[in-house]
C-alpha cells in the first residue's frame, strides 16, 4: 500500500491529477482501519496499474469519461474479447472522422492563403 506521493513518484503522475482520477471515479483509495490519527489514503498495486492504463488510454484519444466507462472491467477482464475489440473499433472510426475534420479545416485554410495572396 501507497501514500500519494509515492504513488505520484513512481507514475509520474502529479498528486493532483491523482486527485481528480480519484474524484472522477476512475481510482480509489481506502484508509487503515488500525491508523486513526490521520485521514491519509492508501493505493494498491490496481491503483498503480489502472493508471497505467489511463495513461495508455489517453495516450490513443481516449477521453477520461470513456475510459471511465470501461475501465474496471477490462482492468479486472470482465469484458470479453470482442466488447475489447468493439471499443477500439469505435474509437478508430472516431479518429478517421476527426482525419476527415481536420483535412477539410487544412484545405480551407489554404483557399485563405490562395485568397490573400492573389489579392
Amino acid at each position: 500500500m501507497k501514500l500519494i506521493h509515492q504513488l505520484s513518484k513512481e507514475t509520474g503522475i502529479p498528486i493532483g491529477t491523482i486527485r481528480f482520477y480519484e474524484k472522477s471515479g476512475l481510482i480509489n483509495g481506502e484508509k487503515k482501519a488500525e491508523i486513526t490519527t490521520n485521514n491519509y489514503l492508501y493505493y494498491g498495486e490496481d491503483v498503480t496499474d489502472k493508471l497505467r492504463f489511463i495513461q495508455m488510454a489517453k495516450a490513443v484519444g481516449f477521453t477520461l469519461n470513456e475510459i471511465k466507462e470501461v475501465i474496471d472491467v477490462w482492468y479486472l477482464k470482465k469484458i470479453s474479447k470482442k466488447a475489447q475489440i468493439d471499443v477500439l473499433e469505435k474509437k478508430l472510426l472516431q479518429i478517421d472522422e476527426k482525419i476527415q475534420e481536420l483535412k477539410a479545416m487544412k484545405q480551407q485554410i489554404a483557399i485563405c492563403m490562395k485568397n490573400i495572396q492573389n489579392r
